[in-house]
């Protein structure tokens, strides 16, 4: 990435050259790195405040509320991983954060699930593991923090507007992972 990226910048710079507009270039960097910087502290402050939510839920007990209601779905989807207590907490964590959109907050939950997980299968990823990465990529979300706070910063007035849309996409795209993950783990069985 870092050549294709390095070549996009240099042959744009190239061409800015060539066609006189070298002043231009210079004045559209300028302007993209401060748009940049500002979209970064926007997004920062949102994942601020949804990890903070996340962290009072957790302090207060709602988290554990939560793993204990999201249970009976999660040994359904991992039953290789149901009598394991700090795999199934870890991966209840990550689908959490996923719930709220904090894919930043989720990642780290998940690399724990998924280290817990591949302790059973050292050297081979176990249908349990597949099935974390499937749902974790194509988490549902109900409030999806990320665009949202992307939408804000470019001036959006109802930046959570795209909501049914995420919840219809993302229950489709799990539950399409889930049924291929379910027959790939019954096509290639050991």
């Amino acid at each position: 990435m870092t050549v294709i990226w390095t070549g996009m910048v240099v042959l744009s710079i190239l061409c800015g050259l060539a066609t006189g507009r070298g002043p231009e270039v210079a004045a559209a960097a300028v302007e993209g790195t401060s748009a940049a910087v500002q979209l970064a502290l926007s997004i920062a402050g949102m994942l601020c405040l949804w990890t903070g939510v996340m962290e009072v839920m957790r302090q207060s007990g709602l988290a554990d509320q939560l793993s204990r209601l999201l249970s009976p779905i999660l040994r359904q989807l991992f039953p290789q991983a149901a009598r394991d207590r700090e795999a199934m907490d870890s991966i209840s964590a990550n689908v959490s954060a996923n719930l709220l959109g904090l894919g930043s907050a989720a990642t780290p939950l998940g690399l724990e699930a998924a280290r817990r997980l591949a302790r059973s299968s050292p050297g081979t990823a176990s249908d349990s593991l597949c099935m974390l990465v499937v749902c974790n990529t194509a988490s549902i979300q109900l409030i999806p923090t990320t665009v949202a706070s992307v939408r804000a910063a470019e001036g959006c007035q109802t930046p959570f507007d795209i909501l049914p849309a995420v919840w219809l996409a993302s229950a489709l795209s799990v539950g399409v992972g889930i049924a291929a993950c379910k027959l790939f783990s019954k096509i290639w069985r050991d």
